[in-house]
C-alpha cells in the first residue's frame, strides 16, 4: 500500500504487529503485547483522520489505491452494456458510460475513470476528458432520457484535459453543452464525487438532483497547486491554498453545495473498497427513492442551482 506522509507511523506500527506475529504467538505476554500495538494503531488511525488538515485530505483524495468508477460500477451495476464514442471524433476513455441494473432497476451510468496503474491511467489520460468525452456523456443523457431512465454519476477528476488539441475541438463548448444536457434531463440525476471533483470537468457531471461527496474526497473551482501558481505566484503555496478554498465535503455540506457525506472505513476508501462501495450504492439507493417524490425532477434541479447563485450572489 502506498503510505502517505502523515500515516508512516501507523505503517511503523503494522510492521512491529506483523514481526511480533511472526514469533512464537502463543506465549500469552507475546500476544498482549500484540493486542496492546494493535490498540495503539487503531487509537492513532482515528486519530489522525479526525484531525485531517484540506492538504491532507486532498492527498487522501488522490490516493493511487481508492476504489474507482470502474470498480463501484463492477460491484453496484448488474449486466452493464458501456457506450463509446461521440459520433464526431472518437471515443474518450478517460469517460465511462453505459447502461445497466442497479438494485434491480435500469440505469444510466456516468463516471470520470483514472486507472489503476501507470498503463491504465496513460488509456484513460488520468481521468482528465477531452470533448469528445463530454459529448458522449451527452449521448448518454439522450439515451437515457428516450428510455426514461435515472442517471448514476460518479466525480473523480482533476479537470478537463487543458491541451491544445481539446482546446481546438472545443473543450469549454462541450462542458457547457454536458451542463446545459444535464440541467434539461428528465429523470434524476444522483452524482457521487468519488476522490477530486476539480474544476468544470467535474461540475459537467455533477449537475444532480442530489450531489453526494465521500468523507475524505474534494470539489473545487481549481485545484490547489493551479490556485497557488495563479492567486500566489508560487505552487509551493498548494497547502495555503488548499486551506482558502473550502473543498472538504465538511465545508462543502455547510455551504450547502451538496447534499450529504459517505462516511469512509477508518483510515480511507482505499483501506476497505468493498465497505465503502457498499455504503455508497446504499446512499445512491436511498436518494433514488426520496426523489421518487420530488415532483418536477427537471425544475427541481434547475431551482437547485439557481437558489445557489442567488444566495451566493447576495454575500
Amino acid at each position: 500500500m502506498i503510505i502517505l506522509e502523515f500515516e508512516k507511523i501507523i505503517f511503523e506500527l503494522d510492521a512491529k504487529i506483523k514481526e511480533l506475529k511472526n514469533l512464537d504467538t502463543k506465549d500469552l505476554k507475546m500476544i498482549e503485547e500484540i493486542k496492546r500495538i494493535e490498540s495503539k494503531q487503531k487509537k492513532l488511525l482515528k486519530k489522525i483522520y479526525s484531525e485531517l488538515s484540506p492538504w491532507e485530505k486532498v492527498l487522501v483524495a488522490r490516493h493511487q489505491e481508492r476504489p474507482k468508477t470502474s470498480d463501484y460500477v463492477s460491484i453496484l451495476v448488474d449486466d452493464f452494456v458501456p457506450l463509446a464514442g461521440d459520433r464526431t471524433f472518437g471515443n474518450d476513455l478517460a469517460i465511462t458510460a453505459g447502461i445497466g441494473r442497479f438494485k434491480g432497476v435500469s440505469v444510466a451510468v456516468l463516471g470520470h475513470e483514472k486507472g489503476k496503474d501507470t498503463e491504465e491511467r496513460i488509456k484513460h489520460n488520468f481521468g482528465m476528458p477531452h470533448p469528445e468525452g463530454y459529448r458522449k456523456a451527452c449521448r448518454l443523457m439522450d439515451l437515457a432520457d428516450k428510455f426514461n431512465l435515472p442517471l448514476i454519476t460518479f466525480i473523480d477528476t482533476a479537470g478537463a484535459y487543458p491541451g491544445v488539441g481539446a482546446e481546438e475541438r472545443g473543450q469549454a463548448e462541450a462542458i457547457a453543452k454536458c451542463i446545459e444536457r444535464a440541467l434539461k434531463f428528465k429523470g434524476p440525476i444522483i452524482a457521487t464525487i468519488i476522490g477530486e471533483g476539480g474544476s468544470g470537468g467535474a461540475v459537467a457531471l455533477a449537475v444532480a438532483n442530489t450531489i453526494l461527496m465521500l468523507e475524505h474526497s474534494i470539489y473545487s473551482v481549481i485545484s490547489p497547486e493551479g490556485c497557488a501558481s495563479i492567486l500566489y505566484r508560487a505552487p509551493e503555496k498548494a497547502m495555503d491554498a488548499a486551506n482558502a478554498l473550502k473543498l472538504t465535503a465538511q465545508d462543502l455540506l455547510k455551504f450547502k453545495m451538496i447534499d450529504g457525506i459517505i462516511n469512509e472505513p477508518l483510515g480511507g476508501a482505499h483501506r476497505d473498497p468493498d465497505f465503502i462501495i457498499k455504503a455508497v450504492g446504499e446512499k445512491i439507493k436511498a436518494s433514488l427513492l426520496s426523489l421518487s417524490n420530488a415532483g418536477n425532477l427537471k425544475d427541481h434541479r434547475s431551482n437547485k442551482f439557481l437558489d445557489l447563485c442567488r444566495n451566493y450572489g447576495e454575500q
